[in-house]
């Protein structure tokens, strides 16, 4: 028969044991929350990293190819810098003259319209007249007008300063992830066991071989779609034919949406010339979605590796959903990668087993 002096540690430990694992617990949640807290907080921040990770990771069969020719790789990184640099200068050269026009010729205007808003002959002065307009305008934000312009003004510049940070951010992430591609691929294979390290260094370069090719084929498809719209519209007297030309490549970037929604914005933009021109510029953008779907992307892909339609479309909603444009544009890669994980690597155990 055992002692009192057990009996009682017999009874202390359970309660001692129950204390413990409770702590336990609540500093595991505690320490969760905060993890998850913080990776809210810099969930833009993160985006940002990894589209530069993914830029990077696009442009090293370029920089491969360099160094295979006895380029250095920092030669080879500022060799594809400055054609990234120079390729941004040739769209902002194209874009910013037409909206510099549009923006002066819309504050020209607008005193012309505030004439024909008095002028009950004018089309605008029969509205005013109908629906009293500056009334309604004057009762809504009169008092507020002030404040709502400011804000409007501050919230239209905090936009395009983030943009314009972000921007730079991605630039200089990828330009550091581009250089030292090779660094942080020998740091991460560390935290691989040794007997395994081979096996998983020759999957990742699979991987990121396969995943880059993809991403130089999609560039590839949507200078396609780009140089086709400059003709279109060139051709048809479409305003901004470059501005419009560079807007659907970079639309067309996006799976299965973008080059859809390029079209459209095209086609409104057609009406400016008259309406057949537009519906000629729609069906124009049909039968290139096709020829894109059915001709053009199967050939640039074919050197990279095949996507099944229904992956595309479940992988492009699922990062649109949680990252947005940004997760729409690395949702096809992720999917590249783990289909070959699937292929190379776990199937062939199954099989086995």
């Amino acid at each position: 028969m055992p002692s009192d002096g057990l009996r009682q540690g017999l009874r202390v430990r359970p309660t001692s044991s129950w204390f413990t694992a409770g702590f336990g617990v609540g500093l595991g949640l505690t320490l969760a929350y905060t993890v998850l807290d913080t990776v809210l907080r810099i969930s833009g921040i993160l985006t940002l990293l990894l589209l530069s990770l993914f830029a990077a990771i696009s442009l090293e069969p370029v920089i491969a190819w360099m160094t295979r020719r006895r380029i250095r790789r920092g030669w080879a990184v500022t060799l594809a810098v400055a054609g990234l640099l120079v390729l941004l200068a040739g769209f902002l050269a194209m874009v910013i003259p037409p909206v510099s026009e549009e923006a002066s010729a819309l504050v020209d205007a607008a005193p012309k319209w505030v004439e024909q808003l008095h002028d009950h002959r004018s089309f605008l002065g029969r509205l005013e007249a109908r629906y009293h307009l500056l009334d309604r305008a004057r009762r809504e934000f009169g008092p507020h007008l002030g404040t709502t312009v400011v804000g409007g003004l501050l919230g239209a510049g905090h936009v395009v300063v983030s943009a314009v940070t972000g921007a730079g951010l991605v630039v200089v992430m990828t330009v550091y992830f581009m250089v030292g591609m090779e660094q942080l691929k020998r740091f991460a294979y560390r935290f691989v066991p040794l007997s395994r390290r081979a096996g998983v260094i020759q999957l990742t370069e699979e991987i990121l071989l396969r995943v880059g090719r993809y991403m130089l084929g999609n560039v590839v498809t949507s200078a396609i779609a780009g140089l086709a719209t400059f003709a279109w519209c060139a051709g048809m007297d479409v305003p901004y034919p470059a501005a419009l030309g560079v807007f659907v490549a970079l639309m067309d970037m996006i799976p299965i949406v973008g080059s859809t929604i390029g079209g459209i914005v095209v086609s409104l933009v057609a009406l400016a010339v008259s309406f057949p021109v537009a519906l000629g510029t729609a069906g124009f953008y049909i039968a290139f979605r096709l020829a894109e779907d059915y001709l053009i992307m199967p050939k640039a892909m074919s050197f990279a590796v095949n996507v099944h339609p229904i992956v595309t479309v479940v992988a492009v909603v699922v990062g649109g959903a949680l990252l947005g444009i940004v997760g729409a544009l690395i949702a096809i890669p992720v999917a590249v990668g783990i289909g070959i994980v699937l292929d190379d690597a776990v199937f062939p155990r199954i099989d086995r087993a």
